[in-house]
């Protein structure tokens, strides 16, 4: 994890706000769904394969948040992806904050709803 990093529970729901402003609470029901069972990879690809009309403006607002939290390199969400699968504590503590997130994004779209 990068240093300087603080207080992660703001940034996720910092990001559900922004995700929930770009999807619906189905697209963003479906995308955490394959996110807790096949992870981060399956979920970004799941994006691009299904919802590819809003898919940049997701994976875009994830990879800006995952780069903040760690020190990625590579510039496509999915090789994004691979590069955290090679250490096994950041891929999966990504996961989590990417779930997260994807929870405060329901949350905001309900409220938005209401």
């Amino acid at each position: 994890m990068k240093e300087g990093v603080q207080n992660l529970e703001v940034k996720c729901a910092e990001l559900g706000e922004k995700l929930a402003g770009k999807a619906s609470e189905k697209v963003l029901n479906e995308a955490l769904a394959v996110l807790e069972e096949q992870g981060v990879y399956a979920a970004f690809l799941y994006l691009k394969a299904r919802h590819g009309n809003i898919a940049g403006e997701l994976l875009s607002a994830c990879q800006a948040f995952l780069r903040d939290v760690f020190p990625l390199t590579k510039e496509d969400p999915l090789e994004t992806a691979k590069e955290l699968a090679q250490n096994l504590d950041n891929l999966l503590f990504a996961r989590e904050l990417l779930r997260t997130a994807f929870a405060y994004a329901r949350y905001h779209v309900k409220v938005r709803e209401a």
